[in-house]
């Protein structure tokens, strides 16, 4: 860190122009109210807009005169520039509004800014612990003797042995409450720090991706040296610290044994009365879900740079067919304007290297071209006379009754599950209806609902009803709870 670096990071580092911008409390404290407070990951150009107005109506019910705004589209349009890089602009697949997501620069300087609060105190035990198992770890994990291995196996073994006699003996050890909250205050801030790293992670792939559609665009040389660059630095991307640490993380998430673990973990630490009383934020049960969901964007990330690939690949091929029809067409076309030419002045005699056979058996016998026999027949009009009852049949389930049933059922219990609200108003349309609760179970809480459900596939229950025609339907599904948000996820949400 010499002074020529540090000046480089005044002059062009998107954090440091953050921290040192006049309007830095009103960027910061919009940004962290819209994305780091709710973990929100992308929003739209209208949603942003109108979250932008209600901030700054807020502040200016409280500043009076001296705070004069300018145009929520315009604070988006310079947040979103070069000069200063707080916010991505982009365009999804599926949508022509323009969507927007905080960059890692930004979220590290709101990270900073939030370190500098006066933290309730500070847990030396613990982290002094994890620097012991960390150093223990890679020790372990890189002695090569067996001998010594078996060792301190045998050594944890005769431990864990000697607390298994105490337990039995009715030594019970256990944490006190200062113990249990500083481990969980650490545990709570590396989670929340492991969505920072997505961001960071995206926006590396995400420059990959723009290297290659630049080298493409601009590309020099034929399409073997381009692809063999571009192979290289992907895989170069993918055998790296990063890449591999990345992949290590996401195939132990997405086990589902690890996944049915934090969620008993978390629900049941939460649950302690120690931890309770930090009023944690109720976000972190779910926290393993939104690491899901920031790894989903990660991968799409990747995934677009496989599509590019193969995109260049089609448009090169395509550009060398063209290319070979309009060599041919020449060729063509020469031989049309020689073919009246005297050969003598245009060929000349040459011997044959080696003579050529051409036995008669080998050329195949002729097979007659297959023509095809096609009859004209004139269309009438049928005789038949199609029901249309089924056309005036159709009905419509209202999934905003649904989700009126589960918000007044949850505003007087912690969590509601579908057999209950079943029982109290059974099934009116059928399977349709049952679909639909099933849909909202899924879905809940990603497009504003103050609720989210889950789906427990280790329970299940029978659901009866009655078809239009008397008929007595069931059936067995897992078992679906509905649960409230916080209030401040469903208005970030």
């Amino acid at each position: 860190m010499d002074y020529d670096r540090l000046v480089s990071l005044r002059d062009h580092h998107p954090a440091w122009r953050l921290l040192a911008a006049d309007s830095a409390p009103f960027v910061v404290g919009f940004l962290h109210h819209c994305f780091i407070h709710p973990n929100v990951r992308t929003l739209s150009e209208p949603d942003l807009i109108t979250h932008l107005e209600d901030y700054v109506y807020k502040l200016g019910m409280r500043e009076g005169d001296a705070f004069i705004p300018r145009q929520p589209r315009a604070y988006l349009t310079d947040w979103a520039d070069d000069a200063h890089g707080w916010l991505r602009r982009y365009y999804p697949s599926d949508s022509d509004e323009p969507h927007y997501d905080l960059t890692p620069a930004a979220e590290q300087a709101i990270h900073w800014l939030k370190g500098l609060e006066q933290r309730q105190f500070v847990g030396a035990e613990s982290r002094l612990k994890l620097v012991f198992d960390l150093l223990r770890q890679i020790a372990e994990g890189a002695e090569t003797d067996p001998d010594v291995r078996i060792q301190e196996l045998e050594r944890r073994r005769a431990a864990i042995d000697a607390e298994i006699d105490g337990i039995r003996a009715g030594n019970v050890p256990l944490m006190d409450g200062t113990q249990m909250r500083e481990r969980f205050m650490q545990a709570a801030d590396t989670a929340r720090a492991l969505l920072s790293d997505f961001r960071q992670v995206e926006q590396n792939f995400r420059e990959l991706d723009r290297q290659i559609r630049e080298r493409i665009a601009m590309r020099e040389g034929s399409k073997g040296e381009v692809l063999d660059d571009v192979f290289s630095e992907h895989t170069d991307i993918s055998k790296s610290d990063q890449g591999r640490s990345f992949r290590a993380f996401w195939d132990f998430l997405m086990s589902p044994a690890r996944q049915e673990e934090l969620t008993r973990l978390l629900g049941h630490i939460m649950a302690l009365e120690p931890v309770a009383g930090l009023n944690p934020d109720p976000r972190i049960r779910r926290i393993h879900c939104d690491w899901m969901e920031a790894g989903e964007v990660t991968q799409r990330t990747v995934a677009r740079l496989s599509e590019q690939l193969r995109r260049y690949l089609d448009d090169k091929a395509l550009h060398e067919n063209r290319r070979i029809t309009t060599l041919i067409e020449e060729i063509q076309k020469h031989a049309l304007a020689l073919r009246d030419a005297p050969l003598k002045d245009f060929f000349m005699d040459m011997d044959e290297l080696a003579p050529e056979v051409q036995l008669p058996m080998d050329r195949p016998l002729f097979t007659p071209p297959v023509k095809p026999h096609i009859t004209q027949q004139k269309i009438g009009e049928a005789d038949a006379d199609v029901p249309t009852e089924a056309l005036y049949e159709q009905f419509f389930v209202d999934k905003d009754r649904l989700r009126g049933r589960i918000q007044k059922a949850l505003q007087a219990r912690a969590q509601v599950g579908l057999e209950d609200l079943l029982r109290e108003e059974p099934l009116e349309q059928g399977l349709a209806e049952l679909v639909a609760w099933l849909s909202l179970a899924t879905g809940g809480g990603s497009s504003g609902d103050p609720w989210c459900g889950v789906i427990d596939d280790e329970r299940s229950q029978t659901v009866t009803w009655m078809d239009a025609d008397g008929t007595a339907r069931c059936a067995t599904l897992p078992a679906v709870v509905f649960a409230p948000l916080s209030r401040q996820g469903a208005e970030g949400a």
